[in-house]
């Protein structure tokens, strides 16, 4: 069977990006500090002087979930290519340990799990999953979307409606346990994944009679999850709620007078579905949530690189409420796509300095883990944001800029690295965005010009929105 399921690049409704660093920082680069696991939590110093919090183990001694950062698979992946090209992407993903991989179980490139109750195609997610071993990755997989059956279509997978509707379609609440026995057959049949992430972006649970989302019925479909999953293995670790966190123009009817920023304000309703969410689950080994660091109205406030602020400022806000459950963030975007969702506008340096950037400020709001969203594209002749080159011809499965930037900063900086402080010159702090652990820095140039810049008592040149590793 073909790959199915509608590309989350093409949304334009659905604000994820990258969490980021605003432009007002100070000499000292300060980032939080994390304890291994059972530790307690130790505080540093951003920016502004304010306190965050690093990245302790769950709450009562639970292991904090040992992902790190990588990425989600979608419609076109390494695992279906021309062969010597997926050899390529696999040997490139197994290399230094292996990054960790997102798959959803229906859509994306993944196939109708269940067509027709109780029988189950899982051809395409067993070669999804097996790419994921081979590579070396850590396997994560995302519990969405529903077979058709379960949301008032019709059975069969000759029958399953690939559409953008019909796939964002929620499970009917009498199929919500139906939809758990599923999850937990997918735990059964690949027990060597240990991390699951219940639905996605809250599709289909609009409440439209009183424009908020519905959480109550999100909820109770995450618990049944839930507790499914944990019959299945008790060790097995679950998120939720994979919110969008949408902000809006602070004069938007909608905008959080709590949680706001130069960068916008948090849409309200979002915040209130969360905070059902996390005041009503059963339970939960890590928070999970998606966004960007534009509004709703696609508007960089105030510039690109200071928008991401916003991320950092919602990360920390989700720590406090969770009282630091680890924080992942399964899309980010810093980038506003155009009418068609393409994001093309960038050149490469510029991109991989705005992401750099916005994954420093995720970490800098107490994120453990983040997804890269869509890794291949073969519609287009750029590869604009691509990890590799497009798999379906013979020469694909290179790196790109962007590989090299996800996979080192999943290299530097693992689940439980201790960040530190590092001196940065005075005049150099508007410029550049910086992120310290104990054998690595990562200095990003926000300026479209070269500068001379002075970081953890190295001088160095820096060429426009150059993005800078130095050894310790």
């Amino acid at each position: 069977m073909g790959r199915h399921g509608w590309d989350s690049d093409t949304r334009r409704w659905r604000l994820t990006a990258l969490l980021g660093v605003g432009a007002a920082a100070l000499a000292l680069v300060v980032t939080l500090f994390s304890t291994l696991s059972g530790g307690p939590s130790t505080v540093g110093t951003t920016r502004d002087g304010d306190k965050v919090h690093g990245t302790p183990a769950s709450p009562g001694g639970t292991p904090e979930p040992n992902v790190g950062w990588g990425f989600t698979h979608t419609q076109y992946s390494a695992d279906e290519g021309a062969d010597t090209a997926d050899r390529s992407a696999e040997r490139l993903l197994g290399q230094n340990g292996g990054l960790a991989q997102n798959q959803h179980i229906m859509g994306w490139g993944a196939d109708n799990p269940e067509p027709v109750e109780g029988h189950y195609d899982f051809g395409a997610l067993d070669r999804r999953i097996d790419f994921m071993r081979a590579s070396g990755g850590t396997p994560v997989i995302t519990l969405c979307c529903s077979p058709d059956w379960m949301k008032g279509g019709r059975a069969g997978a000759d029958r399953t409606d690939w559409s953008r509707a019909s796939l964002e379609k929620a499970p009917a609440p009498d199929h919500y346990q139906d939809f758990a026995d599923l999850a937990a057959t997918v735990a059964r049949r690949y027990p060597d994944v240990k991390h699951f992430i219940v639905w996605n972006e809250f599709k289909g649970f609009w409440n439209d009679a009183e424009s908020r989302w519905d959480y109550e019925g999100y909820t109770k479909l995450y618990n049944l999850v839930y507790r499914a999953l944990k019959k299945v293995d008790k060790d097995i670790m679950v998120g939720g709620p994979y919110l969008v966190m949408d902000s809006v123009d602070p004069r938007d009817e909608n905008a959080s007078t709590a949680l706001k920023g130069p960068w916008g304000a948090m849409d309200q309703r979002v915040l209130d579905a969360f905070s059902y969410w996390n005041a009503h689950k059963a339970g939960a080994d890590f928070t999970v949530v998606d966004g960007s660091s534009y509004t709703r109205d696609d508007d960089l406030l105030p510039n690109e690189f200071a928008a991401t602020d916003k991320l950092t400022a919602v990360g920390e806000w989700l720590r406090r409420q969770t009282h630091d459950l680890p924080l992942w963030w399964a899309e980010y975007y810093v980038e506003p796509g155009d009418g068609n969702g393409n994001r093309t506008g960038w050149t490469e340096p510029h991109r991989v300095a705005v992401q750099a950037t916005g994954m420093i400020a995720m970490v800098e709001g107490g994120a453990s883990s983040g997804f890269y969203w869509n890794p291949e594209d073969r519609t287009g002749t750029d590869c604009a944001g691509c990890l590799w080159t497009p798999t379906d011809s013979a020469g694909g499965g290179k790196a790109l800029p962007m590989y090299d930037l996800v996979s080192r900063f999943a290299r530097a900086f693992p689940p439980g690295t201790a960040y530190e402080t590092v001196q940065v010159a005075p005049d150099d702090v508007p410029n550049v965005r910086v992120l310290a652990g104990a054998r690595t820095v990562l200095v990003v140039n926000t300026l479209d010009r070269t500068i001379s810049a002075q970081v953890d008592g190295k001088r160095f040149d820096m060429r426009p929105y150059e993005v800078k590793w130095l050894d310790r």
